[in-house]
């Protein structure tokens, strides 16, 4: 799959292009700078809608949950139903617009995601509110594809790369903070809804500013789309959330067992169909690359660590700690500053550090914020911000270089696929940051928590399902049995919270070791 990209318009004379441009000799390099860092901020909208969308909901859950009843289960999929279907078309979508231009499936991805925001923002039920999620996914993988390959064609200078990266990383691990954070606002002042309505205002400035700045382009060559490829990677994954997500809400049996033993096995098909494939849809042979692979795999295991941390903190900062949308939002600030800048300020110490020795060290730090949580889950609203801190400093250091290794180690001509990869490895982290860490909350809270004797069977079933739940339940309660089911789905939570992030102190060890053994400098790289 080529993904060359045409650079016209952001060519100068300090840029040095490989190839030939046709760019307007009286333009001034310092014009022709200004041009790229502007086509570089309209590119950043759709990357911080499409990171706010990952967690945004996060905050909204425990209103949806009073407001459409969903299960545990249909919890789940509200939040992973948008990632799930982002991450599976992804590839696919960079495909199609190398076949029929970048630009254009921008501009029809943008106006999808706006009129489905709309209809997620009224849905009446649960599961009209997973389709509408799920339709998101479709056309937000139009939105993401072109930003990432543009820094490789665009700033071919690799110390402008390094920022324009850093502001990439910064901006994509930024929106996945600032969702509740938004949301928070949103909510303590409208209903649910406003949350989806959020992408309106947004890409209108897109939809404006986009043909303006960032002209079309579009491989004059390109391979066909791989049908079978899309379906199998849609299935590998999918099958695989389904199972990890059933196992944990209905215990083992021969369904949740076939769907992750299936999962995987669809996978290892699909990597095979690549391999063979003569214009393969991802082109896997870019993995045989160290730092290709080990960068993925740090992206893939950061954002896992990060939308896991928000999926419960949110909810213990709301439904335990008593904090309004506002307060908990507010909470969170610190560790969101901190982690935009890290990411920026990362760029002059990538310079002087090995990126094995720098990555390893900063999600080591990330691995302390988890332990923080473990150690002190239930000891106040200030340790969790310390924590928040923690894990954004080392994230926001570990994502900006490994990114930029990731497209260095790359040839040129694969800018496109190594872009589609990294992207790939963000949202498929998203799904498995609430698929794994939220369905493992999810089987010990429901299996910890303890019921009054005087609840019905629905009430019962209710607080099972969620902490949502139990706390809505609570509200109809007697004051004495009010306070023992509040309690109990408190310390039910909270004992799965400490759980969790032992498992994310793990996930960032792990990550740290691929870092330290795989993480080098790519070659000829000293001289771009």
């Amino acid at each position: 799959m080529n993904h060359e990209t045409n650079t016209t318009a952001f060519a100068t004379p300090d840029a040095a292009p490989s190839a030939p441009t046709h760019a307007d000799p009286g333009r001034t390099a310092a014009g022709g700078s200004r041009r790229r860092w502007l086509a570089l901020a309209v590119l950043m909208l759709p990357v911080l809608l499409v990171s706010v969308d990952n967690t945004v909901l996060s905050f909204a859950l425990p209103e949806i949950a009073r407001d459409l009843g969903p299960t545990a289960t249909q919890q789940l999929w509200i939040i992973d139903a948008y990632p799930l279907v982002l991450a599976a078309l992804l590839v696919a979508m960079g495909s199609a617009g190398d076949r029929f231009g970048r630009r254009r499936m921008l501009l029809i991805g943008s106006v999808g995601f706006a009129l489905v925001s709309i209809a997620a923002a009224f849905a009446p039920t649960a599961e009209a509110l997973i389709a509408a999620r799920a339709a998101l996914g479709f056309f937000g993988a139009m939105l993401m594809p072109s930003t990432l390959s543009l820094l490789r064609s665009v700033f071919v200078d690799r110390e402008q790369r390094r920022v324009a990266i850093a502001i990439w990383a910064s901006g994509f691990a930024a929106g996945s903070a600032l969702g509740p954070i938004v949301g928070g606002v949103l909510l303590e002042h409208f209903a649910w809804g406003s949350v989806f309505l959020l992408a309106v205002p947004v890409l209108v400035p897109l939809l404006v500013l986009l043909p303006l700045l960032i002209p079309e382009s579009r491989d004059p060559a390109p391979g066909r789309i791989d049908v079978p490829s899309i379906l199998l990677s849609l299935a590998a994954m999918g099958g695989t959330v389904y199972g990890i997500k059933h196992l944990a809400t209905e215990g083992l049996d021969t369904i949740g067992l076939a769907a992750v033993v299936i999962g995987p096995v669809l996978g290892a098909v699909f990597v095979r169909r690549q391999l063979r494939a003569e214009t393969p849809m991802l082109d896997m042979r870019l993995f045989r690359t160290g730092s290709f692979g080990g960068g993925v795999v740090v992206n893939l295991l950061s954002v896992i660590a990060l939308v896991g941390f928000l999926f419960f903190v949110s909810q213990h900062l709301q439904l335990i700690a008593g904090l309004s949308p506002v307060e908990a939002g507010l909470a969170l600030t610190p560790g969101l500053v901190t982690m935009i800048l890290a990411g920026l300020s990362v760029v002059p110490l990538a310079r002087r550090i090995r990126p094995r020795v720098l990555v390893p060290v900063a999600l080591t730090i990330s691995a302390g914020g988890y332990l923080v949580v473990a150690l002190a889950a239930d000891s106040g609203v200030g340790w969790l911000v310390a924590a928040f801190v923690l894990l954004g400093l080392g994230i926001g250091i570990a994502e900006t270089v490994s990114n930029e290794l990731i497209l260095s180690s790359a040839p040129p001509a694969k800018a496109g696929a190594a872009s589609a990869v990294s992207e790939t490895a963000y949202e498929l982290g998203a799904v498995l940051g609430t698929a794994l860490l939220g369905s493992i909350l999810a089987a010990w809270y429901r299996s910890a928590i303890e019921l009054p004797s005087s609840l019905t069977e629905a009430q019962a079933d209710a607080s099972r399902e969620t902490l949502a739940g139990a706390v809505t339940v609570a509200e109809s309660l007697s004051p004495a049995d009010a306070a023992a089911l509040a309690t109990s789905a408190a310390h039910a939570f909270d004992g799965g919270v400490v759980v969790t992030a032992f498992i994310g102190v793990a996930l960032m060890i792990a990550a740290a070791i691929v870092a330290a053994t795989t993480l080098n400098e790519p070659k000829g790289a000293a001289s771009e």
